[in-house]
């Protein structure tokens, strides 16, 4: 860090930068406030999300030991997405994903070959897909509004508790620095008059003699 000059121009200099970064920090405080809100209702959403996938596997576990690998190989086949459009929402200066339309399709098959339980478990399996795809993106979400709002407090704590503090410091170690300058200027005026007095009396008392 460079040696602070004590001199007027950087007396000014210092409280110009005091005046920025204090008009600065509340827009970083709002900023901070903004994502810790959002950071909440991501968690909530993600919370949401898992617990509808819990729900939905235990629903897919009753049919577990119906699948036969044969069935299992014509779900898979016969489950198809469709439709995946994902696009980002720009939250507090962050890009944040978000799915806009996800859809998923059962293409025809043979009803006498397959079990009568076979279309509602691909349903549910279908349910399973989305709501995997629906974790994943609220995961990410999670994930980079965290990763945002840890380094808006890191830059908010930098105002408050370094930059601003030093900059008042500095103000004040100029002021002090100037103003006893100032009073040693004023001291060595008196100093002067004082002997340009004494000279001038003593003048004046040799030429009355």
């Amino acid at each position: 860090m460079a040696e602070l000059k004590l001199t007027k121009t950087e007396l000014r200099n210092q409280q110009n930068r005091l005046i920025q970064l204090s008009r600065y920090l509340p827009t970083l405080q709002l900023k901070k406030a903004l994502l810790q809100t959002e950071v909440s209702h991501a968690r909530q959403a993600l919370h949401k999300v898992q617990e509808d996938v819990k729900k939905r596997d235990e629903k897919i576990t009753a049919y577990a030991s119906l699948f036969t690998k044969e069935v299992l190989i014509l779900m898979q086949k016969s489950i198809v997405q469709t439709v995946f459009e994902k696009s980002f929402e720009n939250i507090a200066g962050a890009e944040i994903p978000k799915i806009d339309k996800l859809e998923y399709k059962l293409t025809p098959y043979d009803l006498f070959d397959t079990p009568a339980w076979f279309e509602e478990a691909a349903v549910d399996v279908m349910e399973m897909k989305k709501l995997k795809i629906a974790e994943g993106i609220a995961k990410a979400r999670l994930s980079i509004l965290e990763k945002e709002l840890r380094e808006v407090s890191i830059r908010v704590n930098l105002f408050e508790k370094v930059l601003i503090p030093r900059a008042q410091a500095n103000i004040k170690k100029i002021k002090i620095f100037l103003g006893d300058l100032q009073l040693a200027a004023v001291s060595q005026a008196k100093v002067a008059k004082a002997k340009i007095m004494s000279r001038k009396a003593l003048h004046e008392t040799e030429v009355a003699v």
